[in-house]
């Protein structure tokens, strides 16, 4: 059909389902979508089990985003024709609808009609992938690469699978490989650069970053890497530079709220004035970072916190907060807005100048006898030491398979003469069992917000932590915490040292570059043999 002919409807002589789906199929592909709705329907009144009209109308609806009466159409197609396109569409809906595993089940009946697919081979490797069954992926994915050689996404499929089962090396030929068939392939640059990094190759892992900005001037994800590096080697003043770049720009994340106050970096005289701290990342981050608080509160501004609900008890009677609002609640007048996050950089912190206080939450003695009574009522007052312990974090978080560790992992700690006491909050399923086999004392279900645990980690003598909020809480209470670190930490824990300038009663326990949990675990039970608590 020549560009600009109009579409031709079925005639009364051949007024059949067939040409009814031939036409709205056309009007679909020409954009008119309301027109290829009309003929659908004009085709199922005449055969309400017409499958191509029934999968169109499935079509249709994906492509408005209707994600739940696309799988309702397509799964009525799928009755009355089961074959490979409607069952990969199926798959596409349910994978749009966030319903992963049912996603698979098409995809896997689909590939079982038509077994040297690529598209179905990529698709479910795709989703195998976001089901956290890396090996599976990279399996189906390097079955598509043999199909397809010269496909550049999934060369990077196959290197971003293997990159989250901890095969760095492994992941960056694939990473090249993509670049070399697509050089503006932003994501497959930034997943090199993140191999790179994840193998303490920064200076390559800068290298590619930069690519990535030669690409793309206007990528704030390589910004923030970079800026990462920077920190991490402790370069303050070239990370504030790119941090600032991004805020000043107006590059802020998705989930920072669109405020029309001003937003605050430092640059103007906040005295008299009321400036709203949002806690615009993680958990860990805000204890890390409300430090500064009373710091601005020094300057004469009027402080509003504004944090997740969880941690407003807790950081209520911080020192110089006017006010701490949890994220949903509505908020007091305000004149200036400023992410914690860029606190730092605002008030000009260098590597030496870390406001390094010991303890500076605020101690939350009202709920501490309760859980000493607690603790004692389990066993824990047999004048052992009592070591809290968390092994893994946020299974969403970006990083987490660099960051967590099973629990069986720590099980030669448990031999030491101690109490061990979970701090661990929802523990995978693979962690429950050995969890309430072993001896750890687990009162994790009377947890109700951060200033439980912040009493809890009070009544012992030591924290054993991977990188989490529970490692932050403990240390930001003065409690000796020991933290176990991947071979890539986050910037704050900086290289190759066992103490850290933000907190001094923070001891860190390093993988080495062969990246194996169970050597930092050796190590940390070979500290505990010759630790000594610090009264509680």
């Amino acid at each position: 059909m020549n560009a600009g002919q109009p579409i031709e409807h079925p005639t009364s002589a051949a007024l059949t389902p067939s040409a009814f789906y031939e036409a709205g199929l056309l009007h679909m592909q020409a954009g008119r979508h309301l027109e290829a709705q009309l003929c659908c329907r004009q085709a199922l009144a005449t055969d309400p089990n017409h499958a191509d009209s029934l999968h169109l109308m499935g079509l249709l609806c994906l492509q408005a985003r209707q994600y739940d009466h696309a799988i309702e159409w397509i799964a009525r197609a799928n009755q009355q024709d089961l074959n490979k396109d409607y069952l990969f569409s199926l798959g596409t809906a349910l994978e749009q609808q966030g319903l992963h595993q049912e996603a698979l089940k098409a995809y896997d009946h689909a590939v079982q009609l038509k077994p040297g697919d690529v598209e179905l081979l990529a698709s479910r490797g795709t989703i195998l992938h976001r089901l956290k069954r890396f090996e599976e992926a990279v399996t189906d994915n390097l079955r598509a690469h043999a199909l397809n050689p010269a496909s550049p996404y999934i060369c990077n499929n196959v290197g971003a699978a293997l990159q989250l089962l901890r095969r760095d090396e492994d992941a960056l030929p694939w990473f090249d490989k993509a670049i070399a068939l697509k050089p503006d392939f932003t994501m497959a640059l930034i997943n090199k650069a993140s191999s790179l990094a994840q193998l303490r190759r920064l200076d390559e892992a800068i290298e590619v970053y930069n690519q990535v900005k030669a690409v793309d001037p206007a990528n704030t994800e390589a910004d923030s890497y970079l800026s990462l590096i920077h920190l991490l080697l402790g370069d303050f003043e070239s990370a504030w530079t790119g941090y600032k770049a991004r805020w000043k720009g107006h590059l802020a994340p998705q989930s920072y709220p669109d405020f029309h106050q001003r937003l605050w970096l430092g640059q103007e005289d906040v005295a008299g004035k009321t400036i709203l701290i949002f806690a615009d990342e993680g958990i860990g981050d805000t204890i890390q970072l409300v430090r500064y608080i009373p710091m601005l509160a020094a300057r004469g501004a009027k402080i509003i916190l504004v944090v997740e609900e969880a941690l407003r008890p807790l950081l209520s009677g911080l020192e110089g907060l006017t006010h701490c609002v949890g994220k949903s609640s509505p908020l007091p007048p305000f004149d200036l807005h400023c992410p914690i996050t860029t606190l730092p950089f605002a008030l000009g912190t260098r590597l030496e100048t870390i406001p390094s206080s010991a303890s500076y939450l605020p101690p939350p003695q009202a709920r501490v006898e309760t859980w000493e009574r607690r603790l004692s009522e389990r066993g824990g007052a047999s004048g052992k030491r009592r070591i809290g312990l968390v092994w893994s974090g946020n299974p969403l978080h970006t990083n987490d398979h660099n960051r967590s560790i099973p629990l069986r992992v720590l099980s030669p700690l448990l031999s030491a003469d101690a109490t061990f006491v979970s701090l661990q909050k929802e523990p995978r399923p693979e962690d429950k069992a050995l969890l309430h086999e072993s001896a750890i004392v687990d009162l994790t279900s009377e947890i109700t917000d951060f200033t439980d645990t912040a009493a809890l980690v009070s009544c012992l003598d030591l924290v054993i932590s991977v990188d989490t909020s529970v490692a932050h809480l403990a240390a930001a209470l003065g409690r000796p915490t020991w933290i176990l670190l991947p071979y890539l930490p986050d910037f704050r824990w900086l290289l190759d040292r066992d103490d850290n300038p933000w907190y001094p009663t923070v001891r860190l326990f390093r993988e080495s570059a062969a990246r194996d949990w169970a050597e930092v675990i050796a190590g940390v039970r070979v500290a505990l043999d010759g630790h000594s608590s610090t009264p509680r």
